[in-house]
């Protein structure tokens, strides 16, 4: 059974079409990428994955679980994590606090317990730093654990918003534009922050990238979006070699 498989999704905006029959089926492990020109309608999929529109028709089914009509809190909870184009953390939080906002809804106790600081309010707290601190020595970022996020390099950020959607323990993890930003040392660094997702987590990874050398370095299998459908779908090589993806691309 795929983790991820997408059915005939479609939404229209004021009469537009921006995601005509979209069809996409990802395997457990799979390191996936989603691609297409500018207004192709990627992140629209992203948005619809994640619940933050609502499909006209069409189906999502993650791990065998319809979650068509989920909201965003609900699809989280169900096992979808996203990292965005334009980096959302908390800049005026640490590097560690960011990591236990993703961590929060793991590790709970009540609002009591919290406000009294009774109960398993403590036993919480260490297990939230304790799996906050695991993570950012898997990431290399334990030495920068009370460094704001603001202070940190970019590519860091970057990294940081993978980790804190690590945080959330998901079965499919959503990579909007990671590389976007970046010089060249810092889509390396990013290619390896990715790799050890994959190894450590053994992550299925869903990614919107511009950037065709990253893209073709790290992903398996390509969906190529062209005016909201489908333009073509397979293996990496394959596709990047097709004709209407060029052409899509030159805009000839």
């Amino acid at each position: 059974m795929a983790l991820l498989d997408v059915t005939n999704l479609s939404i229209s905006f004021g009469g537009l079409r921006a995601v005509d029959d979209f069809n996409m089926t990802i395997e457990k492990g799979e390191l996936y990428g989603l691609i297409g020109p500018n207004g192709a309608g990627k992140t629209t999929v992203f948005n619809l994955l994640t619940g933050v529109y609502k499909p006209n028709e069409g189906k999502i089914k993650l791990d065998g679980e319809d979650i068509t009509r989920k909201n965003t809190i609900e699809i989280n909870h169900a096992g979808i994590a996203r990292t965005f184009q334009n980096i959302r953390l908390f800049k005026q939080m640490s590097v560690i606090d960011n990591v236990k906002v993703g961590l929060s809804e793991r590790f709970k106790y009540s609002t009591l317990e919290g406000i009294l600081h009774v109960g398993r309010y403590k036993k919480v707290e260490k297990q939230i730093d304790d799996e906050a601190m695991r993570l950012l020595k898997v990431f290399d970022l334990d030495g920068e654990r009370d460094t704001l996020a603001s202070n940190l390099p970019y590519g860091k950020q970057r990294k940081l918003e993978i980790v804190r959607a690590m945080a959330t323990d998901p079965k499919l993890l959503l990579l909007d534009e990671p590389a976007a930003g970046m010089n060249p040392n810092e889509t390396k660094e990013l290619m390896e922050t990715i790799a050890l997702v994959r190894k450590e987590f053994e992550m299925t990874i869903l990614l919107i990238e511009h950037d065709m050398k990253l893209v073709s370095g790290i992903c398996e299998k390509l969906t190529v979006l062209n005016f909201g459908k489908v333009l073509c779908q397979g293996e990496t090589k394959e596709v990047l070699s097709n004709p209407e993806v060029i052409k899509a691309y030159l805009g000839e």
